[in-house]
């Protein structure tokens, strides 16, 4: 299907105030500072998508996470963008970033105005390359679980709750660089989400100075998350 056009698929002045600088800056932006390395994908690599669903609710603006089902194949417990491979049946990324969100969490589509399409990106131990679609969360709709084998729990995280010194640390695993996390209440939100997820709130320019030399073990991130305290903004 080829890459994707990268950058703005709406007019920036035509999306809330909050919204707006991180729209712009995606028309013209270094993909080597998404947070995650941009290496080239090989060949057999597949196509996929996330939908990073950007909403408002009663702590301000936020953000669409799920945690994955335990028993999957593939980053089983993890948390996620919604998402997955892009079918032939799709509208490209933004299609299959849309779809994903639909069957995984049941988001409503006609509430949802994508506005922005960001690099591709290789995520080699998946086998994927993968295209983070930016959208708007216009008309927000319940979300939940849709099947409790693939997807265990979805939140809406607060841009403030994720911005939070605090709340910030890097994991470091045998063997690979230490990357960015979020201690999340029951969600340690750390690999390609967590690098993704900083990256994209360093180019809107919410990102706050926090501590990077809180370098933790995996197990240990993972305790911190499920002990913080429970802030109630909408895990189901």
């Amino acid at each position: 299907m080829g890459e994707p056009v990268v950058g703005p698929l709406v007019d920036p002045d035509d999306v809330p105030d909050w919204l707006r600088a991180l729209v712009k800056r995606t028309a013209d932006m270094d993909a080597g500072r998404l947070g995650w390395p941009r290496t080239p994908p090989p060949p057999e690599a597949r196509e996929a998508a996330v939908l990073i669903l950007f909403g408002e609710g009663a702590d301000g603006p936020d953000v669409l996470l799920l945690r994955r089902a335990e028993g999957l194949n593939s980053h089983p417990g993890q948390v996620a963008f919604p998402g997955g491979a892009v079918d032939d049946g799709d509208h490209g990324a933004v299609g299959a970033a849309l779809r994903e969100a639909v069957e995984e969490v049941g988001v409503l589509p006609e509430g949802i105005r994508p506005v922005a399409v960001l690099p591709e990106l290789h995520v080699p131990h998946s086998g994927f390359r993968v295209t983070p679609v930016l959208a708007h969360w216009r008309s927000p709709s319940p979300v939940a679980p849709v099947d409790a084998a693939e997807t265990a729990a979805v939140a809406r995280v607060p841009i403030s709750w994720l911005t939070d010194p605090e709340n910030r640390v890097l994991v470091k695993l045998a063997g690979r660089h230490a990357g960015p996390a979020f201690l999340v209440p029951g969600m340690l939100v750390w690999g390609f989400t967590g690098g993704l997820l900083s990256g994209v709130l360093d180019l809107a320019g919410w990102s706050r100075g926090w501590d990077r030399s809180d370098v933790r073990e995996l197990s240990d991130a993972w305790r911190a998350a499920e002990e913080a305290d429970d802030v109630g903004f909408g895990t189901h």
